[in-house]
């Protein structure tokens, strides 16, 4: 099989596209033929070796699979060849093939393209587990979504208007605000010229936002965590512009949480609650509250482009390898 290798750490322009002997799942594994892998920021992290995960060499990046069951462990019942899925693994999606583990599979719903599925789980996925199980965010609150335009910002924008939240979504272009009021978002910040602190106290009457969702960071985050409400829930979900460093009275004297987001870690710790959100997930796709925006497709030959499109902040939502 084909797959894209990152053989040493660095630029993403320095990944091989190598001809490799196929996988072999385990007891609790299955064997997957990639239709779609959707590419992730922390890929881009994963192939300079700035990942909090550092997997050995060579290895593929990509996590976020969907395609058809070739092979399953003996200890697999709930698949089987042949079944349409999509899925989770830790890397190794830049490739035709992929073993992943078993728990971290679901059948793919029939009215779901492949480049659909392999966009919703780890987008949808983080913002719903952000939102319901680490904000518990209720009807009538005010919900502040940074990097808004980006796949889980715009998973977030989705889903925080679905429950029933007052949205703001932040970016930094207009062209990508522009995609977040089509996704539902009552109201834009355009935080490379304007003020966000400020403004989302203009827009929240002074009292701030009740849930902040940043998947950010760097500069953003103490101007956001300024701009959270009394006894709001700030929640850190990634940091592309970098690690921010916060004075730790602003919690303190906004009587605020500030709630770290690791969908991944929580998928492995407790399959049961995700298992549970990924079914509720899919039912909201199937009754068509949530539609995820695809903004572009590439080769397996181009992932390298992909990822350094993705390291240019020039992705809107999701972008999909198809190998």
């Amino acid at each position: 099989m084909k797959a894209m290798l990152v053989k040493k750490l660095g630029h993403p322009s320095e990944m091989v596209l190598e001809d490799i002997p196929s996988p072999v799942p385990g007891k609790k594994e299955v064997l997957i033929s990639i239709r779609a892998c959707s590419v992730n920021f922390p890929d881009t992290l994963m192939v300079q070796g700035l990942y909090q995960f550092k997997p050995t060499l060579p290895f593929s990046p990509g996590s976020d699979i969907a395609g058809v069951i070739k092979a399953v462990g003996a200890e697999v019942n709930h698949v089987k060849p042949g079944d349409e899925v999509f899925g989770l693994v830790a890397h190794g999606g830049f490739a035709e093939e992929v073993v992943v583990p078993g728990n971290s599979v679901f059948k793919k719903p029939p009215m779901m393209d492949f480049k659909i599925a392999a966009s919703f789980m780890m987008a949808y996925g983080t913002s719903y587990h952000a939102l319901k199980d680490r904000a518990a965010l209720k009807a009538g609150e005010t919900l502040l979504v940074l990097g808004a335009s980006g796949g889980v910002g715009i998973a977030a924008v989705e889903l925080g208007k679905m429950m029933g939240a007052k949205v703001i979504a932040a970016a930094s272009t207009d062209e990508k605000l522009s995609l977040c009021k089509k996704y539902g978002a009552d109201e834009l910040i355009n935080y490379s010229r304007e003020d966000l602190k400020k403004r989302v106290k203009e827009l929240t009457g002074g009292k701030g936002a009740d849930v902040v969702y940043d998947p950010v960071g760097g500069q953003y985050t103490e101007a956001a965590l300024r701009a959270t409400a009394w006894e709001g829930r700030f929640l850190i979900v990634g940091f592309p512009a970098g690690i921010a460093k916060i004075p730790m009275n602003l919690p303190l004297l906004k009587g605020c949480q500030i709630c770290g987001v690791f969908w991944g870690s929580f998928a492995q710790r407790d399959p049961k609650r995700n298992m549970q959100n990924t079914m509720e997930l899919i039912q909201m796709y199937a009754q068509g509250k949530l539609k995820p925006y695809v903004h572009k497709v590439y080769s397996l030959d181009d992932s390298r482009q992909a990822l350094i499109d993705m390291m240019d902040r020039k992705v809107l939502g999701k972008i999909i390898i198809e190998p």
